[in-house]
């Protein structure tokens, strides 16, 4: 890679070092500036010299903030724990509620301002509240991060459970494929 610097900052840059020299021809506040080429273990990066590790570094930033920011409605939320726990947000208060409380005397989760955030119509993955509901509900950051990318519940499943998709009340009938019969 090879790129032009003025006044410290990096204006042009290619793979190929000819294309600059062309470039330079149309641009003449480039023209006579030195071209110079990018040395092992660093990149270009936003127009800036940076590391190979500073790039993976902002790269893995960019991509936290992008998740932080995945939304889902109150609804997919609570359909989503129902499905995979069997419980609604309710019973996830109720459970909240009867845990002992910490050694200084405070709950888990503030119950209060947990009871306001799930009256959101949007919840945001960044939200410190999924996290901690997650984690008492037993689902790891991966499959939150999955289930807000996805919207599918199938991913707060762990591997052992199984997932009821039939629709029949789980009656123990599958709707798709068996059948009720009548005893005599």
């Amino acid at each position: 890679m090879f790129y032009i610097e003025y006044e410290n900052k990096i204006v042009l840059f290619d793979k190929d070092k000819q294309k600059l020299i062309d470039t330079q021809l149309f641009m003449p506040q480039y023209q006579g500036l030195e071209i110079k080429e990018v040395e092992e273990g660093y990149v270009i990066y936003d127009f800036e010299l940076m590391t190979v590790e500073e790039e993976e570094a902002k790269e893995a930033q960019k991509e936290r903030e992008r998740i932080a920011m995945l939304n889902l409605t109150a609804a997919d939320v609570e359909r989503a724990i129902y499905k995979a726990k069997g419980i609604d947000f309710e019973d996830v208060i109720a459970q909240l509620e009867a845990m002992p409380l910490t050694e200084d005397s405070t709950p888990v989760i503030d119950i209060k301002a947990l009871k306001i955030e799930l009256k959101a119509n949007n919840f945001y993955r960044g939200n410190p509240y999924i996290d901690a509901v997650g984690t008492l509900l037993g689902f790891s950051k991966q499959q939150l991060d999955e289930f807000f990318e996805t919207n599918d519940y199938t991913k707060l499943l762990t591997s052992d459970e199984s997932a009821d998709t039939d629709s029949d009340s789980d009656t123990g009938l599958d709707s798709d494929t068996d059948s009720e019969e009548s005893e005599v």
